[in-house]
């Protein structure tokens, strides 16, 4: 499928830390943006996208839409023929996750697409996924051929009530290929991201990410770090994944991508070397039967604790290398960005040890 790089893209979520840089890769390419927001009125909410979009060649329009109301992205979908949907919420605590989670994903993805199968001139859709849409709990990996996640693998463990972002990510993706099936007129392309770090446009960001930055470097893990290992990507190679997933004509399927395998400790190690003497980087692993005891005073569920820490998380990421040409930055160099970055930002001024 071929794409025309003057024709506008619709990108959803443009404000968030994902889109954020998609947007700018695409600004950078001088590709004209429709960016379909809740309220195009609130210039804070756009000042870093308008900033970008003044240094760069592109251009960027907005138009108010809503993940919930359904034909509310009609109108900043008219000529384009590539859509990209990442408006999707990350958050880890949520005492009504069908409302914010689920809702939000599952049919903010209906809608999304609903108004592509109204609209002629969309060829290709890249949807943002993730992940826990292969797997649900660090455990699940040990049944999976060579302990590995793959494309061809779907998360079955999540559950409204257990891991319920991973939940909602998997529903969203699945409608997604539900709605591609149903029809012939446009692809569908999936880019699977590990735990995304680096820095965004928006340096006040407020996603998961951020929040795990912070809690590395403001004494929450200074005890120790939960024996937590993760894959991780960084926000700005995610950005190119989603650039040559739209423009790259034999782009398929789902794509994993991801760098390294880490853990909580590890990302604290990398940070050290300069940061190490100045905040209270955790130095050790806490056991997991002390997590099991403190976890939920923190909001961490037993079962989480139970099915994720001490279990290994090995991903494949041959695909988007092979199909897509990816290279990853080492996660190093994002860590040390990202956290660089919260430093500016005077995020940890208050917790300096």
């Amino acid at each position: 499928m071929n794409i025309d790089k003057t024709k506008p893209v619709m990108l959803t979520g443009a404000t968030g830390y994902v889109a954020g840089r998609i947007a700018e890769k695409l600004l950078q390419e001088g590709i004209t943006i429709h960016a379909p927001i809740r309220n195009p009125e609130n210039k804070d909410k756009t000042k870093y996208l308008d900033e970008l979009a003044k240094k760069l060649p592109g251009t960027i329009n907005y138009f108010k839409a809503d993940l919930l109301d359904q034909g509310s992205y009609d109108e900043a979908m008219k000529n384009c023929e590539l859509v990209i949907h990442t408006a999707s919420p990350f958050i880890a605590n949520t005492k009504n996750p069908q409302q914010d989670l689920v809702d939000p994903a599952l049919k903010g993805t209906e809608n999304v697409l609903s108004s592509v199968n109204n609209t002629e001139s969309v060829k290709r859709v890249v949807l943002t996924s993730s992940c826990v849409a292969i797997y649900g709990d660090a455990k699940d990996t040990l049944n999976y051929p060579n302990q590995t996640m793959t494309e061809d693998i779907w998360n079955t463990t999540s559950s409204l009530k257990r891991s319920p972002y991973n939940y909602s990510k998997t529903l969203a993706e699945k409608k997604a290929w539900e709605i591609n099936k149903q029809q012939h007129k446009w692809d569908l392309v999936v880019v699977n991201p590990s735990f995304v770090l680096g820095p965004g446009i928006n340096p006040n960001g407020t996603s998961e990410s951020f929040n795990i930055m912070k809690q590395l470097g403001d004494g929450s893990m200074k005890m120790g770090a939960p024996a937590i290992n993760i894959g991780c990507v960084d926000v700005r190679d995610l950005a190119e994944a989603h650039y040559r997933a739209g423009y790259t004509p034999s782009a398929n399927g789902r794509n994993i991508a991801s760098s390294e395998n880490v853990s909580f400790l590890e990302l604290a190690n990398m940070l050290r070397p300069k940061y190490g003497e100045s905040y209270p980087l955790p130095k050790k692993t806490l056991p997991k039967w002390f997590l099991m005891l403190v976890g939920p005073l923190g909001g961490i569920p037993r079962q989480f604790i139970k099915d994720n820490v001490g279990f290994p998380w090995k991903a494949d990421n041959s695909k988007i290398k092979r199909e897509l040409e990816m290279e990853f930055r080492p996660v190093k160099e994002s860590v040390n960005d990202f956290f660089e970055q919260l430093v500016e930002t005077g995020v940890f001024d208050k917790k300096k040890k």
